[in-house]
């Protein structure tokens, strides 16, 4: 089931067309991947599901019903750009930003500090945000982004200004958050944290949708046909025992043995290629490469730059 829907959305400001027929389909329970380069469209979309502004044309649909002012009690979102009053203490802005959500003061603190302690961060309930780090703050923003346990999340390059152990324990929470029933739209320009965490993305490119999907699909999609092949044993036997089915792009060595990066030709096979050395050297392992969403991206994006599609 789509549990959030673009559908041909249209946003125009003065000369410049933000967003050009977007569509987007967010499976329940699911965390999706909102990607593009700066200025493509994505914190426009962002923008419109959650009624900051509205399309010019189009529609936006969550679990299958017109988007409603009052849905924005089931939606959390922790936009790129942070939002802390400074001069506030921490404790007394996090009560203030729940019962904007809905939550009463008690429901608010004992939430709160459920939160406060698996981040460790109770020493700092009384401190003014002006005394935390950026690290710091995020996280009182993330916290306050799911207190009210929404149906629909989003977060805008939820990451940055984390230090990996930190990164880490935020991606932890937000696979816990699907599993306890959340669908997540995530937006990054971090391919990495996409292949660990999402599980479908839509990519835009100059206010178009140019490529969306399962990522698993769109990998297998753009995959060139190469093989890695580690082995111990002469190296030039690869190449000399290889028929014209198979090019050898690249033979690394680390670690006391090889590494072959073998492109397949004319419909060969993996079974093709084993038996075709097996006899020769000792196979370690042998296995498919496929590209990453990193190097799809910049493919995609540039081939819509060079063609406008």
């Amino acid at each position: 089931m789509m549990f959030l829907e673009a559908k041909q959305v249209v946003k125009k400001y003065a000369n410049h067309l933000a967003l050009d027929y977007v569509n987007m389909e967010v499976p329940e329970n699911s965390i999706y991947g909102l990607l593009g380069p700066n200025g493509a469209g994505k914190t426009t979309l962002i923008r419109i599901i959650n009624q900051i502004t509205g399309p010019d044309s189009g529609e936006i649909l969550l679990n299958g019903q017109a988007l409603r002012a009052d849905d924005v009690s089931r939606i959390g979102y922790l936009p790129e750009e942070r939002g802390l009053y400074k001069k506030m203490k921490v404790g007394e802005q996090a009560i203030y930003l729940a019962r904007m959500k809905g939550l009463t003061r008690n429901d608010a603190i004992k939430k709160l500090r459920y939160w406060f302690e698996k981040f460790e961060i109770q020493p700092w309930w009384d401190k003014k945000v002006e005394e935390l780090s950026k690290g710091m703050q995020q996280k009182i923003q993330f916290v306050v982004t799911v207190l009210h346990n929404p149906k629909l999340l989003i977060f805008d390059e939820p990451f940055s200004g984390f230090d990996p152990i930190n990164a880490n324990l935020l991606k932890q929470e937000i696979i816990k958050l699907k599993e306890e029933g959340a669908t997540i739209l995530f937006s990054t320009h971090n391919m990495g944290s996409v292949e660990e965490l999402c599980d479908h993305i839509t990519l835009i490119n100059k206010s178009k949708t140019i490529l969306n999907g399962p990522i698993d699909t769109i990998r297998q999609s753009y995959k060139d046909n190469l093989v890695k092949l580690e082995f111990a044993g002469d190296s030039n036997l690869i190449r000399q025992q290889l028929s014209n089915d198979f090019q050898v792009e690249n033979i690394e060595k680390t670690n006391g043995h090889h590494t072959a990066y073998v492109k397949m030709l004319n419909n060969a096979s993996i079974n093709q290629l084993l038996y075709s050395v097996i006899d020769d050297v000792k196979i370690y392992g042998l296995h498919e490469v496929l590209p990453t969403m990193n190097d799809i991206f910049i493919k995609v994006v540039e081939h819509s730059n060079q063609t406008g599609k």
